[in-house]
C-alpha cells in the first residue's frame, strides 16, 4: 500500500490548487470534468491538510457566530 502512494503524493497541482478544490468541496458545487481533473492532480496529503485547515476555520467561524448571537 505504501508502494501505491508514493507516485500519487508525487502528483504536480499546487496546495493553493487543493485549498480551492477543498473549498468548492465543502460548499458543494463541482463539475463533474472538475472533479475528474483534480482526482488526477491533486497530492492527497496535500488534500487531507486542506480538509483539517477547512474543517477547522469552519468550526472556527460557526463559534465566532454562535458567541456573537447569543453574547448580545
Amino acid at each position: 500500500m505504501a508502494d501505491e502512494l508514493k507516485p500519487a503524493t508525487r502528483r504536480k497541482a499546487s496546495f493553493g490548487a487543493t485549498l480551492k478544490a477543498v473549498f468548492w468541496s465543502f460548499f458543494g458545487v463541482r463539475k463533474r470534468s472538475d472533479y475528474e481533473k483534480d482526482a488526477q492532480q491533486l497530492n492527497p496529503v496535500h488534500v487531507i491538510i486542506a480538509g483539517i485547515i477547512g474543517a477547522a476555520l469552519f468550526i472556527l467561524a460557526l463559534l465566532f457566530i454562535v458567541k456573537s448571537v447569543v453574547g448580545k
